[in-house]
């Protein structure tokens, strides 16, 4: 049911446009816009990482914006249904940035206010990037919501997470990085 629920969100939101987009930006200083995903980002399942999410900054959302929601989704992962990596709202929207390894929650490193969701792995918080072995190059979209709400209607747990930042979203803005093991098919 999550996968179809997945599946239907992220078809809407790619067929929906953001409301300024063009002045909505996401950055990192540990990720630039189509680049490698660094070792230290990686699961350490398997793909030998330290599972520390990069740094994240953004500017220019919209007026009216009550929260923000960032989220690292692999479009590329089960047959093409996608594989949610992280899942982080009720952001307040004083806030314009996340610190290095914001997406581990023991760390407490982002607003003491913001929900860590779960992942489609079943624990909160940031859950790097491991594609499977023999699988091509995955791209690793990470993207920040611009919420027309203070706190979104759902638990940390809620497979409807998605669906609420599709219909709370003013605009968003994204930064992809790619990812392939060494060996793979596409891997430089």
């Amino acid at each position: 049911m999550r996968k179809l629920l997945v599946g239907t969100v992220l078809a809407a939101a790619l067929a929906t446009p953001s409301a300024h987009a063009q002045d909505f930006r996401l950055t990192s200083p540990d990720l630039a816009e189509g680049g490698r995903i660094k070792a230290e980002q990686l699961n350490g399942a398997g793909c030998n990482g330290a599972n520390v999410s990069p740094a994240l900054e953004w500017s220019g959302a919209p007026s009216g914006t009550k929260s923000f929601a960032v989220t690292l989704f692999d479009p590329d992962a089960e047959v093409g249904r996608g594989w949610w990596h992280w899942i982080i709202y009720d952001i307040p929207a004083s806030v314009t940035a996340l610190p290095r390894n914001a997406g581990d929650p023991e760390q407490r490193l982002a607003p003491a206010s913001s929900v860590q969701a779960d992942t489609d792995a079943g624990t909160p918080g940031y859950g790097g990037p491991c594609p499977p072995k023999g699988d091509d190059e995955h791209r690793y979209v990470f993207k920040v919501y611009a919420l027309d709400t203070d706190k979104l209607p759902a638990p940390a747990g809620s497979p409807a997470i998605p669906l609420h930042l599709h219909f709370h979203s003013l605009a968003q803005a994204t930064l992809t990085g790619l990812y392939s093991r060494p060996g793979n098919a596409r891997t430089p």
